[in-house]
């Protein structure tokens, strides 16, 4: 007999429940009513070369009647490495059919980074480093960081080579900031309809001493193409691991296109835990719907 939507609902939150008590931490969960979660995967608890995000979505069929829906975060994780760990993760759905496979998929992904950790691969070249991972170095740790802005604008010339000048500027709409234990959230907007207005406005942000100055600005955009009938979408964590993949998810969810939206975060020196990705999502939310 096939399980009722009620048996379903309760076997999602009996995963929820163990995997947020075996996790900890490294489980947060993005959106509590469209049932989004994020898991932080990490080779090994110490000192973390090679991590991950996992981020699942958990459709009212799950798990007897369809997969969750998930998106792998990693700055590293490219082309055969991305296919192959993808190619994993449907072979564990495929032999556990009806069967809650979260568990099963976060270890798989971290056997694969363990193999990563002893193989010969480089470490991968992370330009900055997120607050989680910095937990022990006390108040050390805001000296180190180093803004990436420029990084971010080296990538967006590499889209935009063409000469920009017949941009317009979009008019920039600023939210209402977010203050908690002393951080503070602060989301920018603009319609957009071509990557090189993503790259004027940018360019116009960090022109503003105050935003060039943020531990953190955290960017999505999403851009229909109407002759292709597709989606040109980007983001950026900015050294909040996994951030921008959230904020464009919001995007998608709320099927907002033809905007950008950046979210720069003043670091206050105490550590938030998840809860900065709810004061990131939120001041999105709160900016998109204004």
């Amino acid at each position: 007999m096939a399980a009722s939507d009620t048996e379903r609902a309760q076997q999602q939150l009996d995963e929820i429940e163990a995997l947020s008590s075996i996790y900890g931490d490294d489980w947060c969960v993005v959106d509590e009513d469209e049932k989004i979660y994020c898991i932080k995967i990490s080779d090994c608890l110490d000192q973390p070369k090679w991590t991950l995000c996992l981020q699942v979505i958990l459709p009212p069929g799950y798990p007897t009647a369809e997969p969750p829906i998930y998106q792998l975060n990693a700055p590293w994780l490219r082309g055969q490495d991305y296919t192959e760990l993808a190619n994993s993760l449907e072979e564990i759905y495929i032999q556990n059919l009806g069967e809650s496979i979260l568990y099963l998929w976060v270890e798989k992904i971290r056997e694969v980074l363990i193999e990563k950790a002893q193989s010969s691969d480089p470490e991968p070249d992370i330009k900055k480093t997120t607050e989680e991972v910095v937990e022990d170095d006390g108040d050390d740790f805001l000296l180190d960081y180093q803004p990436v802005q420029e990084n971010q604008i080296k990538m967006l010339n590499y889209m935009t080579s063409e000469s920009q000048e017949d941009e317009e500027l979009p008019p920039i709409h600023h939210g209402n900031p977010i203050t908690d234990r002393r951080s503070t959230f602060q989301a920018h907007l603009a319609p957009v309809v071509t990557t090189r207005q993503v790259k004027r406005v940018l360019d116009k942000l960090y022109e503003n001493k105050k935003i060039a100055s943020a531990t953190h600005n955290i960017y999505a955009y999403r851009i229909y193409c109407e002759d292709k009938q597709t989606f040109l979408q980007d983001c950026e964590d900015d050294g909040e691991t996994a951030a921008g993949g959230r904020l464009l998810h919001l995007m998608q969810i709320l099927n907002v296109h033809n905007v950008l939206v950046v979210v720069s975060r003043w670091y206050g020196g105490i550590l938030l835990g998840p809860d900065r990705f709810k004061h990131i999502n939120n001041c999105a939310r709160n900016v998109l719907m204004e």
